[in-house]
């Protein structure tokens, strides 16, 4: 009978076992996988900056990226263990990368992140040289930030407000968002990772957890107070009440929800931003950064130390910070007209 198999009728081979995954042996279309030789070591470098080092999620994915390039280009080329990788090899692989139009920046992380891989196995795993010692970090273009002058700062912060109406829970949770991010010099990450722990009762003060999970303070003003407890003590309230209501349990401690009470994500964040920059008519390119920068740029046009605006930064070097004294040169040459002897 068709379809029925006899008993000398071979059976089909059993499938063979997965592949053990080893980095981007599984991605669609790649040429080759890293060799193991290489693999394993990276997975042991980016597991000790996850877990030694603190390494933020968005940094050892980067590393990630560039290692398994990385280890890709060398395995194409036969080369499968790192104690086989010379300085050759490494200036070939940085100019095949500006060949393929990979950005400056993204070759000068590259080249950091294998120094830090071969740091590591120096350490960890008895390799006896360092390849990359005599090879220079690429020079790259100190570009200025992007800055909002305090009058755009004023409409973007009023963008979801209309006179003579009270604003709904979303207006409240967006306005209080902006005003964060301003009068803290917050990430969007950082912004967005607030719990209710990290608010004294007066809200005179943000607890903010940045790079690393570094945690700093730093002091919100009057309207930024005022925004952030209407949003607490009104909209918040709101929000957790209609999940509880509807049975679908506890509300997260996260100071910005959405609507079904779970921790409003980076993506909904950055549109926030983007739908009031559009609401006010500003440029579709401003980002939640453009807002830290402003903030950093406006407390030292207005004679603020630049020891202090690094601490409320959260930056580990004080040059980081000095870029934003290039943005006001005016102001700058003012104060040099009218407090130099010779001005």
């Amino acid at each position: 009978m068709a379809g029925r198999q006899g008993r000398g009728v071979s059976r089909p081979a059993p499938p063979p076992p997965p592949t053990p995954k080893t980095p981007d042996n599984t991605g669609a279309g790649a040429a080759l996988p890293v060799p193991p030789g290489l693999a394993g070591s990276i997975l042991d470098f980016l597991d000790a900056m996850r877990v030694e080092a603190g390494l933020v999620r968005n940094t050892i994915a980067a590393y990630r990226s560039d290692l398994e390039s990385l280890g890709r280009w060398l395995g194409e080329r036969g080369v499968t263990d790192w104690s086989d990788v010379d300085e050759d090899r490494i200036i070939e692989w940085l100019g095949s990368r500006r060949t393929e139009g990979a950005a400056e920046t993204s070759v000068a992380r590259g080249l950091v992140a294998l120094r830090m891989l071969i740091r590591f196995l120096i350490m960890e795993s008895g390799l006896k040289k360092d390849p990359t010692a005599r090879i220079p970090a690429p020079k790259l273009k100190r570009l200025l930030p992007s800055t909002l002058n305090p009058e755009d700062v004023e409409r973007l912060l009023c963008a979801f407000l209309v006179d003579n109406e009270p604003p709904d829970w979303r207006a409240e949770r967006d306005t209080a968002l902006l005003e964060v991010l301003y009068a803290a010099g917050a990430r969007i990450s950082e912004a967005l990772g607030l719990t209710t722990d990290d608010l004294p009762p007066d809200l005179s003060s943000l607890r903010l957890h940045g790079k690393g999970d570094k945690m700093r303070v730093v002091p919100l003003g009057q309207r930024a107070r005022f925004a952030l407890g209407r949003w607490m003590e009104n909209g918040r309230i709101s929000v957790v009440r209609r999940r509880k209501a509807a049975g679908a349990g506890t509300a997260s401690s996260a100071v910005f929800l959405s609507r079904s009470g779970r921790p409003l994500d980076r993506s909904s964040g950055w549109r926030r931003v983007k739908e009031a920059a559009e609401l006010v008519g500003l440029p579709s390119t401003l980002s939640p950064h453009d807002l830290r920068h402003s903030f950093a740029t406006h407390l030292l046009s207005g004679g603020a130390d630049l020891r202090a605006v690094q601490e409320m930064l959260g930056h580990a070097s004080i040059r980081t910070t000095e870029i934003y004294t290039h943005l006001d040169v005016e102001h700058v040459q003012t104060v040099h007209r009218m407090h130099h002897p010779r001005g």
